[in-house]
């Protein structure tokens, strides 16, 4: 089958993307699928930081690789030993596949599957498969998902079966954005009924997690990012307080609105000096999580003494913690219920052809969560 992808061939180009263009449009072959794979016709797909970090070079990745990890459709094609899912049915990727057999998937900790974080790595399916090629030579798949095509082969592993009535823009964020946010607030750092919690970066995952602090019933709510629009969308969200945390005196001002720091604080924000925000933030007893992908050079310097003497807990988050085909159909069923907004998330729409111009917003923090829509 032939297909129109979004292939980077070539990690660190120079800013800005609209003029060095990292992603060139081409058309593609995708092999049928295999044991326990299917194609899925691609409908909406989200652009996100972990894709700018593959361009940018701080998570390299084999290539050439079609990018793209958050994304649903529609299954339009059954490859051998399928039984979980038909044609026709309505999908949404987790970017991380659950082999269901590990020791972590056996005790609930998908988000740690050793065989999907070993084919995540090598650029495969689960099957350890390539099925995008090109003049004779083969193209990594991203994260498993690779959305940023018209039509992707993935593995059943990768795919959790969604209702039809959930429209395709709206269904494509629980993949990350949602699984990642809401699933780092309620799964990693176990937000009780009346804690008060700090986000800190406020792209489309801090600003999912405000979303589900909220439903989770969090009593104080604080939202922490440089940039002041997105500040306003936090408010807009439910959060009870935002904080410009590059300002002089920001700690001190979150400490007396918090009476000496928050239950919890969850960190998206890819930055050294934001972990540290939010850490400093918590107070004794509390949870700090870590979400986000800084550069793997970057080192956080951490007083051992603080954490014994403060008995504070440092966490790292990876896909909200979570298990894909038990929590995206429980927060759908919250957006359902319209106690998880997710549709506000959204600021921009865009072609596939437009992508270079959407990750250089993405670059400059002028937009929350950009989708594109495919026919």
């Amino acid at each position: 089958m032939k297909t129109k992808a979004a292939v980077l061939h070539e990690m660190y180009l120079e800013r800005p993307y609209t003029i060095s263009r990292p992603l060139k449009i081409e058309e593609v072959e995708l092999d049928p699928p295999g044991f326990n794979e299917v194609v899925v016709k691609i409908k909406v797909a989200g652009l996100c930081h972990s894709d700018l970090s593959v361009i940018e070079g701080n998570r390299p990745r084999p290539l050439p690789m079609v990018l793209g990890h958050e994304a649903a459709g529609v299954v339009i094609e059954l490859g051998d030993g399928v039984k979980k899912l038909k044609v026709g049915d309505h999908v949404v990727f987790a970017f991380l596949p659950s082999c269901g057999d590990c020791s972590y998937c056996q005790t609930g900790r998908a988000a740690l599957c050793e065989p999907g974080a070993g084919a995540n790595g090598k650029g495969t399916l689960l099957g350890g498969h390539k099925r995008i090629h090109k003049n004779n030579e083969y193209i990594y798949h991203h994260l498993g998902v690779s959305g940023f095509a018209e039509h992707a082969v993935a593995s059943v592993d990768s795919l959790v079966k969604i209702d039809k009535e959930i429209p395709f823009d709206i269904a494509a964020l629980f993949g990350c954005a949602v699984l990642t946010g809401v699933g780092a607030v309620v799964n990693t750092a176990q937000l009780k009924f009346g804690d008060s919690i700090l986000i800190v970066g406020l792209g489309g995952l801090g600003l999912s997690a405000v979303l589900g602090a909220k439903a989770a019933g969090a009593s104080k709510i604080i939202a922490a990012d440089l940039n002041p629009e997105k500040r306003k969308a936090a408010l807009a969200l439910g959060a009870h307080h935002t904080i410009d945390s590059s300002k002089e005196g920001a700690l001190e001002v979150l400490m007396k609105l918090t009476n000496g720091g928050v239950d919890i604080s969850v960190e998206f924000a890819g930055a050294i000096s934001a972990l540290d925000f939010a850490f400093q933030g918590t107070k004794r007893g509390g949870t700090t999580v870590t979400a986000a992908l800084p550069h793997p050079d970057a080192r956080l310097e951490l007083s051992p003494v603080m954490l014994v003497g403060q008995e504070k807990t440092l966490k790292g988050s990876y896909l909200g913690s979570c298990v894909p085909s038990r929590d995206i159909p429980a927060y759908i069923e919250l957006y359902k219920s319209g106690r998880l907004e997710v549709d506000k998330l959204i600021s921009h729409t865009l072609h596939l052809e437009d992508i270079n111009e959407g990750f250089e917003r993405l670059a400059s923090g002028d937009a929350l969560r950009q989708i594109i829509l495919f026919d």
